[in-house]
């Protein structure tokens, strides 16, 4: 008996019917494209999920007692668990809180080797900050103000100061001030004289920018100037930084070009 010949059936493959679900089961026809709609709720459902999880971003325990009336109790309570273990962490940190006067002897000890941070520490290292100082130069007393309030505003951060002729002997005083960044045992930055963050004008926020820009500091911690200030305070800022700008440090081992002895290369090394 001959085999009926085979009909040719339409379909209409966008429809959504329960024939189509079969020949889809069985690769016949293509599986139907994704709905944008379904997509586009998706997508919303995402967002506004995202924005329910971090809807108490930034706010401190004080602005979330004010929510209590609003937010689920459960979460609130998570949530001030996760920021009291943050702050706990925060404080763990903050170790320093002063600016050290430290003399050549002790430079490998209080600088280069905290640097590397303690053994068994979290993500490890600490950033250092040393001003080889002259006292009879104004932008060295400058700095030296500009680091004391540092210290206090940032205590996970460690601040020295070094006479610079105790540093290195006969070392130029038209170097002085000259600020070395430290972390992990590395110089990343080091700036000879006050010039590149804005000479006789250098204020707390230029080191705190320079702060930024190595690492030592996130660029959204309240505690930045350019986040406490106004909207038109904060223009003028970026107007200021924009006309002088900070150049690139010198990476690797820090070099004054001021000789060669085998004493001074020892003392940074």
């Amino acid at each position: 008996m001959q085999n009926e010949p085979l009909v040719k059936v339409d379909v209409d493959e966008t429809e959504d019917t329960e024939w189509n679900d079969i020949l889809r089961a069985h690769g016949v026809i293509p599986q139907r494209a994704p709905s944008p709609t379904a997509q586009l709720e998706e997508a919303l459902e995402e967002a506004l999920l995202k924005q329910q999880e971090n809807r108490l971003e930034g706010k401190d325990l004080s602005d979330i007692e004010e929510l209590e009336d609003d937010e689920d109790e459960d979460f609130l309570e998570l949530y001030k668990r996760q920021r009291m273990a943050e702050i706990k962490k925060s404080q763990e940190k903050a170790k320093f809180g002063q600016v050290f006067h430290v003399n050549k002897p002790e430079y490998n000890k209080e600088i280069t080797e905290c640097s590397m941070g303690a053994k068994g520490e979290e993500n490890g290292g600490v950033f250092v900050f040393v001003h080889m100082s002259l006292s009879s130069k104004l932008q060295s007393r400058l700095l030296a103000d500009i680091f004391n309030q540092a210290a206090v505003k940032f205590p996970q951060v460690k601040f020295v100061d070094i006479p610079a002729n105790r540093a290195i002997e006969n070392y130029p005083e038209n170097n002085c001030p000259t600020l070395i960044v430290y972390y992990r045992g590395e110089v990343l930055r080091n700036l000879v004289t006050l010039l590149e963050l804005g000479g006789n004008d250098t204020r707390l926020d230029d080191l705190e920018k320079l702060m930024v820009k190595v690492g030592a500091v996130d660029e959204k911690d309240d505690r930045l100037v350019m986040n406490l200030d106004d909207e038109e305070a904060r223009e003028e800022r970026f107007t200021h930084y924009a006309k002088k700008g900070i150049k690139s440090g010198i990476r690797g081992k820090f070099n004054l070009g001021v000789g060669s002895s085998s004493e001074d290369e020892d003392f940074f090394d």
